[in-house]
C-alpha cells in the first residue's frame, strides 16, 4: 500500500466518518457552513414552557406577604388590648358599683336606728352613755360611710329630695316651703338613701 503524497487527502476511515456524522445528526448549517450552536439551558426558562420564574419578583411577593401577615397581627393585638382594657374598666366600675351598693344596704338597715335617735333627741331623751353611743355610730356613718341627713324647716321643698306627707297654704310663702320635718332624709354623695318626709305650706 503507498503512501499518500503530502497535500493528498489520506483515506478515511468508514467507522470514523460514521461516527462523526452522528455526532452531528439535527445540527443546523449557516450560510458559510458552519454548524449553528444548540440553545444553551441557562435558566431562564423551564424546559416545559412554562414562564421564567424571577427570584427578584418571587421575594417581592414573600415580602408583601409576610408585611401583610405583620399589619394583621399588630390589628389582633390593637384589639385584644382594647377587649382587655375594656374588661378592666368594667370589672372596675361593676366593683365600685358593688361596694355602693354594700353601703347604701347597711346604711338603709340602720335609718329605723337613727330615727329612734332623732326622736328621743326631740324628746330631750338622749342622754347619758345612750347620747355618747349614738354621736359614735352617727359619726362612724357620716366619716367611714359618707352619710348625710338632711331637711330642715324652712328649706324650698324640693321633690327630689323631700316627700310631702301633709300640706297646708300660707300668705307668708311665695313658694313651697318645708313647714315640720316629721323623718330627715338621708344621702350617700349624690344618691338620696331616703327621701325627708315633711309637712309643706304652700302659697295661698
Amino acid at each position: 500500500m503507498s503512501t499518500p503524497a503530502p497535500g493528498q487527502d489520506e483515506p478515511i476511515d468508514p467507522a470514523l466518518a460514521e461516527a462523526v456524522e452522528s455526532a452531528f445528526d439535527g445540527a443546523e448549517l449557516d450560510e458559510s457552513g458552519a454548524v449553528e450552536a444548540a440553545p444553551a439551558a441557562d435558566g431562564d426558562e423551564s424546559t416545559d414552557g412554562e414562564a421564567p420564574v424571577d427570584p427578584l419578583a418571587a421575594a417581592q411577593a414573600e415580602a408583601a406577604q409576610l408585611t401583610d401577615d405583620l399589619a394583621r397581627a399588630r390589628a389582633d393585638l390593637y384589639n385584644l388590648q382594647q377587649e382587655y382594657q375594656g374588661f378592666v374598666r368594667r370589672s372596675r366600675e361593676a366593683a365600685a358599683g358593688h361596694r355602693e351598693t354594700g353601703r347604701a344596704s347597711v346604711v338603709e338597715a340602720l335609718i329605723p336606728v337613727l330615727d329612734e335617735i332623732a326622736l328621743a333627741d326631740q324628746h330631750g331623751d338622749l342622754t347619758g352613755p345612750f347620747a355618747t353611743t349614738a354621736a359614735k355610730l352617727e359619726s362612724i356613718l357620716g366619716e367611714k360611710f359618707g352619710l348625710v341627713r338632711f331637711g330642715e324647716v324652712g328649706d324650698v321643698f324640693d321633690p327630689t329630695l323631700h316627700e310631702a306627707l301633709m300640706a297646708t297654704e300660707s300668705d307668708e310663702v311665695s313658694e313651697p316651703t318645708v313647714a315640720m320635718v316629721l323623718q330627715p332624709g338621708y344621702r350617700l354623695g349624690d344618691k338620696v338613701v331616703r327621701a325627708a318626709r315633711v309637712q309643706v305650706t304652700n302659697p295661698a
